[in-house]
């Protein structure tokens, strides 16, 4: 009732009686409802939905008011410290209506900007959030990794002499884990155990022969498993790649994998080119492999520009000019497109026609001031429920480049879901399309979609695709890398940084394009300046015509 703003003195009766129902000393289902009526607090309007509960199960009033909440918002309010005035505003001002949204948010440092919410009130629910997703015993790679490198670190100081390396899907980089896998080539020794012990990160849950399971304050599961050091790369291989890639690399080994002196060796005694551990999934490798067209994954240093940034315009958190000065002293890259949001999306400060305009003329000023540095003039437009990009032709045909981006309305069939893709995707001054499916991992499964669809629109209409290199998004997922680019369409790792600290999320981009098997020549944003002005330039003729 609070969250939508009922009365307030109805609201405080309901919750009167609440609390009195709650002491009384005997079940008040027993009672009839003349006797429910002369209890004090409780009355007859109370009373009355009392029995309503008690003979029906439900209550109309709340079922009313639960048809009307986002389910997404109900669970929201189950997050400590967030009752339902401060839920108002996170639903009501800032649009977001489930978890994985407000996660996002905070990452971004939007909650800040909304009446009623500070730094610490943001880092608060962070925190919340976090403790809620790790009860589940999954983490993202990203929430994983700092400790993990931590912990591998102090272990070095103490294993100076041994062989040591993650393994599992840690080691493979993939987008949510359930724990860190270390393996050790040398026997468990008891100065190893009692350096564990001192480590206030780490707790030692069980210890056996060859393994030690121990766990980080934050709930991550720590797996350590020793073994003789001459059979360390034949474990190393064997703990690092998926079942599927075992069993292909034993039949084409044709036995169980021998001890060797490294990795590489297995392969070659497979008869394979050396596979990044990346890559072994058992879903594309072989393949590749087969036809020699294993790709040179890229690299961070292959990227030479940052697309997709939101500033001061819209959402962000840094002025224009700030994220040009970090993205050119700091980051060493030839460009930058700022895409802020576009007018529909009100709830970040979405650009009015005229804020387009007056943003270009900034742009203009801070390419005379820095060059030869530049900064690309974009738009993340919406993607309207009729797949309708949010601008009129004259706005749209003054961008440089044109990201198209679904921000509202996800309950969709798969069928309008990838037809209103496809539109914006068909529009000719879209140039790339961000974040396909609106996932959230671990929040947020995102819209259902026809990817193979989607793509092949993409290749029908040279637009390129968006790997969004935010860790609670890494979306498009890495699994359709390969098909994407069997048809020929470009990749984009784009941070969609909200702040300059948001430009370091391309890590997160680069992790999941190498599992992609993502070359720097299929990237976008590798491209160097010259390139991609060319790139940018055929685009705008091709719409012109």
């Amino acid at each position: 009732m609070e969250l939508h703003e009922e009365n307030s003195f109805k609201v405080k009766t309901i919750a009167t009686a609440g609390f009195t129902i709650d002491k009384l000393p005997f079940s008040i289902a027993k009672k009839s409802l003349q006797e429910m009526e002369g209890i004090r607090a409780i009355g007859k309007s109370v009373a009355a939905k009392v029995q309503e509960l008690i003979e029906t199960g439900s209550l109309k009033e709340l079922d009313e008011l639960l048809a009307d909440t986002p389910p997404g918002v109900v669970e929201i309010m189950t997050i400590k410290g967030l009752g339902p005035k401060k839920v108002l505003v996170i639903w009501k001002s800032l649009g977001i209506e489930n978890i994985g949204e407000l996660y996002y948010a905070c990452n971004e440092n939007r909650l800040i900007e909304a009446k009623g919410f500070g730094l610490k009130t943001q880092e608060e629910i962070k925190k919340a959030i976090e403790f809620k997703m790790a009860s589940n015993g999954r983490f993202l790679y990203s929430q994983a990794e700092s400790f993990g490198n931590i912990l591998l670190n102090d272990f070095k100081k103490v294993l100076t002499h041994e062989l040591i390396s993650f393994v599992g899907a840690f080691r493979r980089k993939v987008e949510i884990i359930d724990g860190l896998d270390i393996l050790v080539g040398c026997a468990l020794n008891p100065t190893l155990l009692d350096y564990l012990h001192t480590l206030d990160y780490l707790k030692v849950v069980e210890t056996k022969d060859n393994s030690i399971e121990a766990e980080s304050p934050a709930g991550i599961k720590v797996y350590i498993r020793f073994c003789n050091p001459e059979n360390y790369y034949k474990n190393l291989v064997l703990q690092s790649g998926s079942p599927e890639h075992i069993k292909e690399l034993e039949i084409r080994i044709g036995s169980a994998l021998p001890d060797v002196g490294s990795e590489e060796e297995l392969y070659t005694l497979a008869d394979l080119p050396f596979i990044e551990p990346e890559l072994r999934e058992g879903e594309f490798e072989f393949k590749l492999a087969d036809q020699k067209a294993l790709p040179v994954l890229i690299k961070q240093t292959d990227l030479k520009g940052s697309l997709h940034n939101h500033s001061t315009w819209s959402d962000g958190i840094n002025s224009l000019e700030e994220m040009v000065v970090y993205c050119k002293e700091e980051m060493h890259l030839q460009y930058l497109g700022i895409c802020d949001h576009s007018k529909s999306a009100f709830y970040a400060k979405g650009l009015s026609e005229e804020r387009v305009l007056a943003q270009q003329t900034e742009i203009d000023l801070l390419n005379t001031k820095y060059a030869p540095f530049k900064v690309f003039k974009g738009i993340e437009s919406d993607i309207l429920f009729d797949g309708s990009l949010d601008y009129p032709v004259e706005i749209l045909s003054r961008f440089d480049f044109i990201v198209a981006s679904i921000h509202s309305v996800f309950k969709m069939s798969e069928e309008k879901a990838t037809s209103r893709l496809i539109k914006a995707i068909e529009n000719p001054y879209t140039t790339i399309l961000g974040h396909p499916t609106g996932r959230l991992l671990l929040s947020r499964s995102g819209y259902p979609v026809d990817i193979k669809k989607v793509i092949d629109a993409c290749a029908e209409n040279g637009v390129v695709i968006e790997i969004n290199a935010n860790p609670l998004r890494l979306d498009i997922d890495w699994r359709w890398h390969q098909y994407a680019l069997e048809k020929g369409v470009m990749l984009s790792i784009n941070p969609d940084a909200h702040s300059i600290n948001g430009f370091r999320d391309t890590h997160y981009g680069v992790m999941a394009a190498r599992k992609g098997g993502l070359s720097a020549a299929n990237c976008l944003n590798a491209l160097s300046l010259d390139e991609i002005n060319l790139f940018f330039e055929r685009k705008r003729l091709i719409t012109r015509n």
